[in-house]
């Protein structure tokens, strides 16, 4: 088995021996904090703000084995209409999630929508300066809905 394993789980023991002597404490408190600061670093961060990109919490090992951070940002949308997303796409490595959903007011449709009679399909595609839909003609006409996109940092 190998002992370089990069997808190691996340886990914080619950119980620590704390020594009575300060010199050996202060080694101990340090270790524990930065145990606590790696755990805390490695999960994904559940924040999908509008007015800015920020960091996802992934870690990608694409370019020679180097850890790359992923961006999130999210955009609201209650029309099929293109919506600029900001992102300077020639500095960074790709997008590694697209998605979102929308309701119609009555139903509720991910995205990309799916169905079997193609007319009903909503794609989205992602251009050097916008957020597009492909929609089929009887596709569902949206009231509101939110689409979420992912990408690597080419750093």
């Amino acid at each position: 088995m190998s002992t370089n394993v990069v997808n190691q789980s996340s886990f914080l023991r619950t119980s620590r021996n704390f020594p009575n002597d300060t010199q050996a404490l202060s080694v101990e408190l340090s270790k524990s904090y930065v145990d606590i600061a790696n755990i805390v670093n490695q999960r994904i961060i559940g924040i999908f703000p509008t007015s800015r990109p920020i960091i996802t919490g992934d870690s990608w090992f694409l370019a020679n084995n180097l850890k790359q951070q992923t961006f999130r940002q999210l955009y609201t949308f209650t029309s099929f209409a293109a919506i600029t997303h900001g992102i300077d796409t020639t500095k960074i490595y790709g997008f590694s999630r697209i998605y979102g959903s929308f309701t119609d007011g009555t139903n509720f449709y991910p995205l990309p929508y799916v169905h079997p009679t193609a007319a009903n399909q909503v794609g989205v595609i992602v251009t050097a300066t916008q957020i597009t839909f492909a929609v089929g003609g009887t596709a569902p006409v949206p009231t509101n809905g939110v689409i979420v996109l992912e990408w690597l940092s080419n750093v």
